[in-house]
């Protein structure tokens, strides 16, 4: 079957070209292919495999285009990338590869397409359409990946043990795609993905994340986390997740599985978000629990301070992984540990004053942990449901109300401590920070507006119960 309909993009026939010129074989392969079979769009990279030097490849493509594209060249990897019409498009010499058991990076030798092909991931990713005059658009499969697309299958081309202890960033990408395309891996590649979880052990934190970070941008990432769990990797790359996967009984007291009520968490928040640092928040927003898990006859199965600790966790995963150690691990770590904040508040009366201290504590993220705290309610009994839902709802109207009367998302206090400083003629003191703090607390709890006069009066008699004089200037 000839798929010449895939290739209308103008640059395939300047690759053509560009081949003929340089009488070397060329095909497109992976994602590309892979994508039009599936009828999904495609991502902005098209991978270009050719039966020869790849850089010189990308050259002479360059050439042959009108605006000559810069060619950005990777000597190490035997590779070249230039960009045409907001197209990444990759160019690649066909190679043989073997590793040592210590590395992922390969040693690399000239080879055939076949051997371009058996070096591959995965049998879909070995599919590859024809640039070449005589046989453009065919499809060369000899894996048949094409048949494992249509069972919804993710295989390995050659022995899987083979494939994963070579690269073991593989067992991640296979139950990435697994996740993404909502396929099935192989039984005995996912037996073999379990018999080598402990290589993944050479794999930098950084490419973990970024397989992390794609499986959690999915509609449903549970899919993936459960994959994780099942093969060993997951007690490996996240054991605080795994430790949460443990119920215990005591005097017929039980507490919930808070490992799957957390992936439940993450699947219930994607619809509503596609921050990935928001689902992180929710795959990490129990992470606390199973340190602080404790029983006692009155009250049962707690967890106090687990939202508290599960910050000072959080911080210690972006470390280990290396994660961004700046803003985005600010946000994680401010959501983990307010993830009870907006549920205790939906429990109970709802009052002004929480309500501004809840606004005040999350800030501009406010509405961000509402959403977190929604995907939380996971109860299966509908009459708690509504009532959780419709709690929060009545959160949310407050929120709203409170902030377009007081301000306190960008909360600023009305008079500042240079101007308590001038007023009593203090310098930087106890004093001062205890007269600020004051105010503050005066207006989240509603005794005064968020307003000067207001402030102003308050500190004046603040001042005086602590003996504090006015100076005659002021």
């Amino acid at each position: 079957m000839n798929y010449t309909k895939a290739l209308t993009n103008p640059i395939f026939k300047i690759i053509t070209q560009a081949s003929q010129e340089l009488n070397v074989e060329s095909f497109v392969i992976g994602g590309f292919v892979r994508d039009y079979l599936l009828e999904r769009d495609f991502k902005k990279d098209i991978d270009i495999v050719a039966v020869g030097s790849g850089i010189d490849l990308a050259l002479k493509v360059s050439e042959l285009l009108p605006n000559k594209p810069k060619v950005q060249v990777f000597k190490n990897y035997g590779t070249a990338m230039l960009r045409f019409n907001e197209i990444d498009i990759e160019f690649v010499g066909a190679r043989k590869e073997s590793y040592n058991q210590d590395s992922r990076n390969p040693i690399v030798e000239n080879g055939t397409l076949e051997d371009d092909q058996n070096r591959r991931d995965f049998t879909i990713n070995a599919l590859a359409f024809s640039l070449n005059e005589n046989n453009y658009g065919a499809l060369v499969d000899p894996f048949n990946g094409l048949v494992d697309l249509q069972n919804k299958t993710i295989k390995t081309p050659l022995n899987p043990d083979i494939t994963y202890s070579d690269d073991p960033l593989r067992m991640l990408r296979g139950i990435r795609f697994a996740t993404q395309l909502k396929f099935t891996i192989e039984a005995e590649s996912l037996e073999a993905i379990t018999r080598n979880k402990e290589r993944i052990k050479i794999i930098s934190g950084e490419r973990i994340v970024d397989e992390l970070n794609k499986i959690l941008a999915t509609d449903k990432p549970s899919i993936g986390f459960l994959l994780l769990y099942k093969t060993g990797l997951l007690d490996l790359i996240l054991p605080e997740l795994t430790a949460l996967n443990n119920v215990e009984e005591i005097e017929g007291h039980t507490h919930k599985n808070n490992f799957y009520h957390t992936l439940e968490v993450v699947d219930n928040i994607c619809p509503h978000t596609d921050d990935v640092w928001l689902r992180w928040s929710a795959l990490l927003h129990d992470i606390g629990k199973a340190p602080t898990k404790k029983f006692n006859k009155k009250q049962g199965w707690t967890f106090h301070g687990h939202e508290f600790l599960g910050g000072k966790m959080t911080k210690k995963i972006f470390e280990r992984l290396h994660m961004p150690l700046n803003n985005k691990l600010k946000f994680v770590q401010k959501m983990v540990t307010m993830s009870s904040r907006p549920i205790v508040l939906a429990e109970d009366i709802v009052t002004d004053s929480a309500v501004r201290r809840l606004v005040f504590d999350a800030g501009e993220d406010v509405d961000n942990l509402m959403t977190l705290c929604e995907a939380d309610i996971t109860t299966k009994n509908p009459k708690k449901f509504k009532k959780y839902h419709d709690n929060f709802d009545i959160v949310r109207k407050k929120i709203i109300e409170v902030e377009e009367r007081d301000h306190v998302r960008q909360f600023q206090p009305p008079i500042s401590g240079e101007e308590i400083m001038e007023l009593f003629n203090l310098k930087p003191s106890k004093e001062i920070g205890m007269l600020k703090e004051s105010v503050k607390e005066a207006i989240l709890d509603g005794k005064i507006p968020n307003e000067y006069q207001a402030a102003f009066d308050f500190v004046m008699k603040k001042a005086a119960k602590m003996g504090l004089q006015k100076t005659s200037e002021n």
